[in-house]
């Protein structure tokens, strides 16, 4: 059946469609491509982990790089006169997967959380004196180490939910928001008139990347040693500018805010007014009665302590908002849809939908031969295309036993290899995870679906609290942080495997070749990661709480931890109240934005976004908001060309100041310091 023509013999005017075999979907120069796309992408969020810890979603923008590189490079072939295969929007769309999966560990491999909350240097901030923070409980980052923890935990998440992939796309239907813009964009640039809009976005996106990359180059002549150059620029005085209120001129961040909603740039710079505009420097008034005045504004038991803990009040009540939410909505449209189309005996329930395919595979019939068997044959009345992409999305199916076979084995591996690499996790505790997380990556991937929020970290925090709580006061800090990992590495990588079947589905990509390219992404991914990671590591100060690369959420997840092993006596004085106070804050913002009017919710601040700013300073919520501001004029002025160029000028801004990370961290590694320091002081009296 590979290769063959889709009609309808009763639709001659149907265009034909011929889809290549799947295993003409993947090709060297797409992994090239990907290769390239990934490592330039997982050094650009892993600066944005290690700075403010927010990560836009990057997926379009991939999809729109994959489109450059392989356009430029058959245009450069057959100007020297060579012919190459045609480019498709399978081959578009494996490259996309490709790179996504790769700069997806980078996103989530915990190096700005979870692992880089297990260094030493974290665990001397936390305090070596703070009861929970158990001596030596701490392990330095190695790339051996780290490469391995990624293997054996990112493999597994892979497989999980394969089985169901039917179920999710087909019978449920789940939109997947993030998949499906990427598939029309992705489809709309293998059409005549989207290869030339295209055009406009790679003109539009050379010309900003290289104006991005100049500027950053320029910029780092200024930049010194210590706190100088065009990032510490005081744009509204001293006074301000001690309280993080600057702009530093960061292309990164402007084409991020180009890239999230205006509601998360407002609610950033809303956390960042209230907490760097009115709290901390209120509290930091009640030095001598809140806190000991000999303290530094570091220990957890000062100012960092309220910084943090009110952070992680924001953070879990946000998380168990949206968490009790999405569980509800999940079950209710679940229990919905089994109660529809109860007409026939032939109509299918989720349930049976499960059944079904549980026969196909224990029969060992064709899944779209056994769905002919059982299924309603009114389900055909559905729009020709739909039917092409279902026929194709079944043709070449992924056997059962593949995804079984394959989740004991890498379950059995990280059984063994997790507990050697970190014994304060006992075995037990690993296998009960690897038993619970494929419901609980089910449950996630369904709400994802439903509303495009991936909540892979509000499982990690969850499992985080109980092995920190089960685990005891020795261990309990290090298999806090190690479970975490692990339940949020599966959790998550399902999920983005569902929005990579869902594009697949919609731009007729065999899912044989989505999962194969999944896999070698991560695996690129796996490499790629830690190595960027130790770019960083190295070359820069990460984990600074004065320098750029501040690591905030290394902090937050140790101290969650702690909290996980004693309690509130972790809390210094008075904070505990606070804590209250913004939890209910979040759960309450939350319900008002979704229970109210279009008109009040689109006002109502996001209680995750304004938490970052909590712990991270002001300026970067600044640089956002400008992204915001030009991405509002621009639609002002000319909505249908803004519409058509933002995702592309934002991208080129984002990769060009991104990718001189990477000449700057070889300077900074040779020893080639920038040779002017830009600085400005008071004038004096």
């Amino acid at each position: 059946m590979e290769g063959v023509s889709i009609t309808e013999s009763d639709t001659p005017e149907q265009i034909p469609v011929r889809t290549p075999p799947w295993q003409q979907h993947i090709t060297v120069r797409g992994v090239v491509a990907s290769l390239l796309i990934g490592i330039m992408y997982s050094v650009i969020v892993m600066k944005l982990n290690l700075t403010t810890g927010l990560v836009p979603n990057l997926n379009v923008s991939a999809a729109l790089l994959a489109f450059v590189f392989i356009r430029t490079w058959t245009k450069m072939l057959h100007k020297a006169g060579f012919t190459t295969t045609p480019f498709t929007r399978q081959e578009n769309t494996i490259i996309q997967t490709c790179a996504v999966a790769c700069y997806s560990i980078a996103v989530g491999g915990g190096f700005g959380s979870y692992l880089l909350g297990l260094n030493k240097k974290t665990y001397e901030q936390v305090g070596v004196d703070t009861e929970g923070n158990s001596p030596g409980s701490y392990k330095e980052p190695g790339i051996g180490w780290m490469t391995g923890f990624l293997f054996v935990t990112s493999f597994v998440g892979l497989l999980a939910l394969v089985p169901l992939r039917k179920i999710m796309i087909i019978d449920y239907k789940l939109t997947y928001p993030s998949g499906t813009a990427t598939a029309v964009l992705i489809n709309g640039f293998h059409t005549p008139k989207g290869d030339k809009m295209a055009r406009k976005q790679v003109v539009g996106f050379a010309k900003f990347f290289t104006g991005s990359f100049a500027w950053a180059c320029f910029q780092w002549f200024y930049s010194g040693s210590g706190k100088c150059g065009f990032t510490y620029f005081p744009t509204f005085g001293l006074k301000a500018y001690a309280n993080s209120f600057y702009f530093d001129f960061s292309m990164t961040y402007i084409g991020a805010g180009m890239i999230c909603s205006h509601l998360v740039n407002l609610s950033l710079l809303a956390g960042a007014v209230l907490s760097y505009g009115v709290m901390w420097p209120l509290i930091g008034d009640r030095k001598g009665h809140w806190f000991p005045s000999s303290l530094p504004e570091s220990s957890m038991k000062s100012l960092n302590g309220y910084k943090v803990f009110i952070s992680i009040a924001l953070i879990l009540g946000d998380g168990l908002y949206n968490f009790l939410k999405i569980t509800f909505f999940t079950a209710r449209n679940i229990y919905s849809t089994s109660g529809n189309n109860p007409k026939t005996s032939k109509s299918l329930t989720p349930q049976n939908h499960i059944d079904i395919h549980i026969k196909c595979i224990l029969y060992d019939i064709l899944v779209t031969e056994c769905y002919m068997l059982y299924t309603d044959p009114d389900d055909n009345n559905q729009p020709q295309d739909t039917l092409q992409r279902n026929e194709v999305f079944l043709r070449e199916s992924i056997p059962f036993w593949v995804a079984a076979v394959g989740y004991i084995a890498f379950s059995i591996v990280s059984i063994i290899i997790i507990p050697i690499m970190f014994p304060e996790l006992k075995w037990y505790y690993v296998l009960v995870a690897y038993v619970i997380a494929p419901s609980l990556g089910f449950c996630n991937a369904y709400g994802a679906g439903l509303t495009d929020m991936n909540m892979a970290y509000n499982y990690g925090k969850v499992a985080l609290f109980v092995l920190a709580a089960m685990s005891g006061k020795d261990n309990g800090v290090v298999a806090g942080l190690v479970g975490c990992g692990l339940i949020k590495s599966i959790v998550s990588i399902s999920s983005d495997l569902m929005h990579d079947f869902k594009t697949g589905h919609l731009t007729m990509t065999s899912p044989r070749s989505m999962l194969v390219s999944q896999a070698i992404g991560t695996a690129i991914g796996c490499v790629v990661a830690p190595l960027t990671f130790f770019l960083f590591y190295k070359a820069f100060d990460v984990g600074n709480p004065d320098g750029e690369y501040k690591a905030p959420y290394a902090i937050i997840y140790r101290n969650m931890a702690i909290l996980g092993v004693e309690g509130f006596s972790a809390l210094p004085q008075h904070c505990l109240q606070l804590c209250y106070g913004f939890f209910a804050f979040a759960m309450m913002a939350n319900l008002v934005r979704d229970t109210s009017s279009k008109k009040v919710g689109e006002w109502v601040p996001l209680p995750m976004a304004m938490a970052v700013p909590f712990l991270v300073g002001a300026y970067f919520a600044i640089d956002m908001c400008v992204g915001s501001l030009v991405v509002f004029v621009w639609h002002k002025v000319n909505k249908q060309k803004a519409n058509l160029m933002v995702p592309a000028v934002a991208s080129g801004l984002i990769c060009g100041d991104g990718l001189w990370i990477l000449p700057s961290s070889i300077l900074a590694l040779a020893g080639v310091n920038p040779p002017i320091c830009m600085n400005f002081l008071p004038t004096k009296n």
